[in-house]
């Protein structure tokens, strides 16, 4: 059983920033795709950013050139670092982790609120 515990969400105005953590426990984090999702209410959930175990990344096309996931396998932990946010950047933010094999994480953390508002 892997746990996922998201940190660093908030209250930010636009154009600021806010950088997320997804801390894991366990040494098979190293092993597995990170995923960021986010969820605004009466919207779907949809996948914002995606770092395979070898580091190589993709992203959403809205917060392309305004977010960086990245993550420290010595720490077991990714982050999505987010700039130049704006108001529709607002919703629940969960990473998910799991096998590259799999399209879609095995195990969720339970999500930070981003909130973006003058």
């Amino acid at each position: 059983q892997v746990q996922l515990v998201e940190s660093g969400g908030g209250l930010v105005q636009p154009g600021g920033s806010l950088r997320l953590s997804c801390a894991a426990s366990g040494s098979i984090f190293r092993a597995y795709v990170i995923y960021w999702y986010r969820q605004a209410p009466g919207k779907q959930r949809e996948l914002v950013a995606s770092i395979n175990p070898g580091g190589s990344t993709n992203y959403e096309d809205s917060v392309k050139g305004r977010f960086t996931i990245s993550r420290d396998n010595a720490k077991n932990t990714a982050y999505l670092q987010m700039n130049s946010l704006k108001p529709e950047d607002t919703a629940v933010y969960t990473c998910g982790g799991g096998p590259p094999r799999s399209a879609t994480p095995y195990y969720w953390g339970q999500g930070t609120q981003v909130t973006v508002s003058s």
